[in-house]
């Protein structure tokens, strides 16, 4: 089993820099083989893909609106993906969810995954 823990949410002015963390814990896994993904879901729409990465980073993936603002990385020895967001916008307010897939392909659609974290709340101020 797969649990994901999110953290690093809350609120912030728009324009400004917010880090969000996933930890895994995976008994009997080996986390650091599986692609990883950050979703999120505003009041009223539909869990949208945000970011994704392979586990070396070859294959990483972002939804065109955060582009060029928001940066997926990860750190293996430690269990940890990572969403840094810069520029925050207020259409970015929303929960961010973190997300494993149990396979190799790095996919960009929720229900290609197989694992998903509580979430954690982000709120940009305009």
């Amino acid at each position: 089993q797969v649990q994901l823990v999110e953290s690093g949410g809350g609120l912030v002015q728009a324009g400004g820099s917010l880090r969000l963390s996933c930890v895994a814990s995976a008994s009997g896994r080996t986390f650091s083989r599986y692609p990883m993904g950050w979703f999120r879901q505003a009041p009223g729409k539909e869990r949208e893909f945000v970011a994704a990465r392979g586990w070396s980073g070859s294959s990483t993936y972002y939804a065109d609106s955060v582009k060029g603002r928001f940066t997926i990385s990860r750190d293996n020895a430690k269990n940890t993906v990572y969403l840094q967001m810069n520029s925050l916008k207020a259409e970015d307010t929303a929960v961010y969810y973190c997300a494993a897939n149990l396979g190799v392909v790095v996919h960009t659609k929720a229900s290609e995954y197989d694992y998903w974290g509580q979430g954690t709340q982000v709120t940009v101020s305009s």
